[in-house]
């Protein structure tokens, strides 16, 4: 009885070590796995919808709270002054969650473009968003079209074979819509 509570105790004691060490580097590599992010996922999306900004998006880029929740939003400037900013929503797709960069040019309110972040759609169908074929239907179009796709009475070309996946797409560039006049007030 003496050894089993012996190898208990030490049992015990090899995982409280091991729950600290884990959380010690996860603690520690925070911040840095953020920041990669940032550069390698948001990056590249921010980049194309903010094409022609003469600063560095990601140094410049404003943390604000719309109804409790955090929202990284990205200015772009051109001659210092701000004349499109970007942010990122999510819409319901088939394998998850879609990321979308939404951006806006400040000045007409227009939609700038929009950038796939992340996605857990099936590889050679729904993961045909990412695609430029895709993503410039919404270049430079004004805010109050019907940002749905064709099949569903809107203005939106779908991926063949990919319908909820571009339904998804749509689903968040109207999220980030209906989010932009409150972003724009804080920015």
């Amino acid at each position: 009885m003496k050894e089993i509570i012996k190898m208990l105790v030490v049992l015990t004691l090899i995982c409280a070590v091991c729950g600290f060490l884990l959380a010690g580097v996860k603690s520690a590599t925070q911040e840095r796995i953020e920041e990669q992010i940032l550069l390698n996922v948001m990056g590249p999306a921010v980049s194309k919808v903010l094409k022609g900004s003469t600063n560095d998006l990601i140094k410049d880029r404003k943390k604000i709270t719309i109804d409790g929740q955090d929202i990284v939003v990205f200015v772009g400037l051109k001659d210092n002054k701000p004349w499109a900013l970007a942010y990122e929503v999510k819409g319901k797709g088939f394998g998850g969650d879609v990321g979308v960069v939404v951006g806006f040019d400040l000045s007409t309110n227009n939609l700038t473009g929009i950038g796939i972040t992340t996605h857990k759609e099936t590889p050679g169908v729904g993961a045909r968003v990412k695609e430029d074929l895709f993503t410039n239907n919404f270049n430079d179009k004004a805010t109050n079209l019907n940002f749905k796709i064709k099949k569903d009475d809107g203005i939106i070309d779908a991926v063949s074979g990919a319908t909820i996946s571009s339904r998804a797409v749509c689903s968040a560039v109207i999220s980030g819509i209906k989010l932009y006049n409150e972003i724009k007030s804080n920015i």
